[in-house]
């Protein structure tokens, strides 16, 4: 299958101040975001991916628009609101400080799964719309460009989490081990029998071996060489 590059959005402004944004409309990266975003363009640069799907909301159109303008050539840009934030219906614009108080929250912590959020989504919900637009444009872009081909989702921290935890085999009740910064690129391939995770939250480091694809078959044992930088 083709790769897929995992990118959360920048820092917002209700990042910055503690708040649960939600779907709110207006929420734009600050200006530790927009150099997040960069960062993450530059890192991107030395990989032609043939793809990069954003979320709705704004701050990951923006920072979708910092990794167009980095790559050499121009990349198909849809956005799909199967990857947008999750619906946290009444929890939405509260503070983070305010929310831990709720009979909710230790349950959000150890037990995911059962979590409904008062007048929005659940988190199960979540994931399997999410993890089905992943796995659905991750067969698009293989079936057009072939199983070498890398393409890049910007999404949201909850979405991303959840996207990996799948790939790694985790339940969700264990989604809350996993951390994903603002800014920060994960990498995952959907192979035939199974996925394979090559990175995790990581917001520095070179990504040019990602511009030839990851080489398909089964996984070496004792690890194998690595892959190698063009």
């Amino acid at each position: 299958m083709a790769t897929v590059i995992l990118v959360r959005h920048g820092r917002t402004t209700a990042n910055a101040t503690g708040l649960l944004a939600g779907r709110a409309d207006g929420v734009c990266l600050d200006q530790v975001g927009r150099d997040q975003a960069a960062l993450t363009g530059d890192r991107l640069a030395a990989v032609p991916v043939v793809g990069v799907v954003s979320s709705p909301l704004e701050r990951c159109r923006q920072t979708t628009q910092f990794i167009l303008e980095r790559q050499a050539g121009t990349p198909y840009a849809p956005v799909d609101p199967a990857l947008t934030e999750c619906d946290y219906g009444q929890w939405q614009g509260r503070t983070l400080s305010d929310l831990a108080t709720e009979d909710l929250w230790p349950v959000v912590q150890s037990q995911p799964s059962a979590v409904v959020f008062p007048g929005g989504e659940s988190l199960a919900a979540m994931q399997a719309r999410s993890v089905a637009a992943i796995r659905r444009h991750d067969a698009a872009f293989e079936a057009d460009y072939g199983p070498g081909a890398v393409w890049v989702a910007v999404s949201h921290g909850d979405i991303i989490k959840s996207i990996l935890a799948d790939a790694l085999g985790m339940h969700l009740d264990l989604f809350q081990r996993l951390n994903v910064g603002p800014g920060s690129v994960s990498i995952v391939r959907y192979g035939a029998s199974r996925p394979s995770v090559y990175a995790t939250n990581t917001d520095a480091g070179d990504l040019s071996w990602l511009s030839k694809g990851i080489q398909s078959g089964d996984t070496p044992v004792g690890g194998g060489a690595g892959q190698k930088a063009p």
